[in-house]
């Protein structure tokens, strides 16, 4: 009896053991021979108004299918960590929380069509790293914004068909072939299908990249409808995009000024590259180690051109290799590559070491060597190379170099020491003086910028690999003072970090040199070119005030004098004419008219020209002077 009791208990815990089913699902179990197999579950009542949350942790696939759910709330399948499916489609969905696919890490594909979604949590997507099907068509989509690109990078079926999608962002074409540079492959597992019809397309340069893909044949990209259509703008809606052409949109086009260059090191660089399309490309800089660029500017002088330059102060070894020139707008990118490479060598010479043990009461001044150096040449190697200090109230020309002081110190200290420690030292002062008649000559400056500038000079005597001490500071500023370390093989030495529109002095020190017969010029370092600017701008100014305002001038006086000429002729024409009005009566004179005439009647004449009878007589006629009147008529002249 017990036995049976034992038996039904096992029988209820393994029945209670089974997963447990939502009521207004239907969960199916899709077994194998191996006694393995898949869970999917099937919700579709038309009163279901929520996600389930007691749906089997086994689940594979999970369809929610015409129900009455709102809304996705956060970590609404957490649970779920082997889903591979999820189907939430033609329900009443208008809002999808951020973290409403947390934990479906293995999740494969994601259909949300047919719902209400105006917006959709793109960052969500980061949740589903192995997502490859996402299924947004036949929802209320108004955008995709920039951010969403990052998230996109791994799907391959992406369907946006039958939204109110007017545009997309023109990176967003860049993350597959033919923009991203990947090589175009024919395998049909590599194909990238997009869903983009029943959309108002507003074509315009933003989505010519998408115009461009609909127009090729044989490219990874695969669109479900190819007869794409344009809602606006007026001019082309109802075009398709494999007959619509996009005014001013020109992809970019760049052109450098060198595609190789060789430079001295230490010198400046200076690349440029020049770009031109519509909307007007931006321009930037980048190298092909991946390493930051810095000091570039552009500046467009025209709609659809641009040109950017890029400044290598100084340049190293570190700073050769290739740089590109990238020329990108919503049309296309575009790039052009310069290679540079730098020519000279780094010196690595020893510098000179002073040392200064004490050994007890000495004069002041006194250098001192310790006798415990077998030998002075290994203790110098121990130094590292190429050290450059700042000292302070260093003399400005030194009299005394760091060679000289190593002699007097040596030779005070030989005197009083015995033994053959003391034979090597003097050996070695005696070696010194002969080297006193070697010198550094031609010493020169070259190439000088507002910050730098190069030395130049002539070894006389000496060898390669003889250490030399650049000493240079601000004239007069006996305060400051910089040291570099060289050989006298090298010739040539960058000096850096200096000051614009300065004086300098600059002196070469040799080991063994005599004392105060260090050669030593000064420079002046070049103004600030940006100092200069607005002198330039004035003067440019100026000279365009000038040309404007002398003509006007000119114009002015000018007007001025014949104003003034023209009163002085105006008043001379009033008197002349003040003269003529008046009659100039030359002979009156009295005589009787004989033709029984008045005895008394005056006649008063005066000279008169043929014209102006002409014009007082109405006869005027030759014939008629001569013809003789009646006494009762009248002289035809007498008008």
């Amino acid at each position: 009896m017990r036995r049976l009791l034992y038996v039904h208990l096992l029988l209820c815990c393994l029945s209670m053991a089974r997963p447990f089913c939502p009521s207004q699902c239907t969960c199916v179990f899709h077994g194998r021979t191996d006694g393995t197999g898949t869970r999917s579950v099937l919700c579709n009542d038309p009163d279901m108004s929520d996600i389930p949350v007691n749906v089997p942790v086994d689940t594979i696939k999970l369809r929610i299918e015409k129900t009455a759910v709102r809304r996705i709330p956060t970590e609404a399948f957490y649970y779920l960590g082997e889903l591979r499916y999820l189907w939430i489609t033609y329900n009443s969905i208008t809002s999808v929380d951020t973290g409403s696919f947390y934990n479906l890490k293995v999740l494969h594909e994601l259909r949300l069509d047919g719902n209400m979604i105006s917006m959709f949590p793109w960052e969500s997507l980061k949740e589903m790293p192995r997502l490859r099907t996402l299924d947004l068509h036949n929802n209320r989509l108004t955008n995709v914004p920039t951010e969403a690109i990052p998230y996109l990078l791994n799907i391959t079926y992406l369907d946006l068909s039958s939204n109110k999608l007017t545009t997309l962002p023109s990176d967003l074409m860049d993350i597959w072939p033919p923009f991203n540079g990947a090589p175009i492959s024919t395998n049909a597992s590599q194909k990238i299908v997009l869903g983009l019809q029943d959309n108002p397309w507003f074509c315009d340069c933003k989505i010519s990249k998408l115009i461009e893909i609909s127009k090729m044949t044989n490219t990874p990209v695969v669109l479900m409808d190819l007869f794409l259509t344009c809602g606006g703008p007026e001019n082309l809606a109802g075009v398709l995009f494999q007959r619509a052409e996009l005014d001013n949109c020109v992809k970019p086009s760049v052109m450098t000024s060198a595609t190789k260059i060789t430079s001295p090191l230490g010198s400046n660089v200076l690349l440029r590259c020049d770009a031109t399309g519509f909307p007007t490309p931006t321009l930037y800089w980048a190298k092909s180690d991946g390493s930051p660029v810095n000091n570039t500017v552009q500046e467009s002088p025209g709609e659809g051109i641009r040109w950017s330059i890029m400044s290598l102060h100084g340049i190293l070894y570190k700073d050769a290799g290739n740089y590109s020139c990238n020329a990108k707008n919503v049309a296309g990118n575009a790039d052009a590559t310069i290679s540079v490479s730098v020519a000279g060598t780094i010196s690595t010479t020893i510098p000179p070491v002073r040392p200064t043990i004490e050994t007890g009461p000495t004069s002041p001044g006194t250098t001192l060597i310790p006798t415990d150096i077998p030998n002075l040449a290994s203790f110098v190697s121990t130094v590292p190379p190429r050290i450059s200090t700042t000292l302070s109230a260093v003399p400005k020309r030194p009299k005394t170099t760091p060679s000289n002081s190593l002699q007097k110190g040596s030779l005070k200290t030989t005197k009083t020491q015995q033994g053959s420690n003391g034979r090597k030292l003097a050996a070695d002062e005696k070696s010194k003086k002969s080297d006193a008649s070697r010198s550094v000559k031609d010493l020169r400056i070259v190439e000088e910028t507002s910050d730098s500038a190069v030395l130049l000079w002539t070894a006389d005597g000496l060898g390669n690999d003889a250490p030399l001490t650049v000493v240079y500071s601000p004239y007069d500023e006996d305060d400051v003072k910089r040291t570099e370390e060289t050989n006298a093989g090298s010739g040539k030495m960058l000096l850096e970090g200096l000051s614009s529109g300065m004086r300098y002095s600059v002196c070469l020190i040799a080991k063994g040199s005599d004392s105060g017969k260090d050669p030593c010029i000064d420079f002046y370092t070049l103004d600030n070119v940006e100092d200069d600017g607005p002198n330039q701008l004035f003067i440019i100014i100026s000279g365009i005030v000038c040309a404007l305002i002398l003509p006007l001038i000119a114009l002015l006086i000018y007007k001025i004098l014949a104003l003034y000429c023209k009163g002085r002729n105006t008043a001379l024409d009033e008197e002349e004419l003040e003269k003529e009005s008046y009659v100039k009566f030359e002979t009156i004179s009295m005589k009787q008219r004989t033709l029984n005439s008045h005895p008394t009647e005056l006649w008063a004449r005066r000279p008169t020209h043929e014209s102006e009878r002409m014009l007082l007589c109405s006869r005027s006629s030759i014939d008629s002077q001569m013809t003789y009147k009646s006494d009762s008529s009248r002289s035809e002249y007498l008008c």
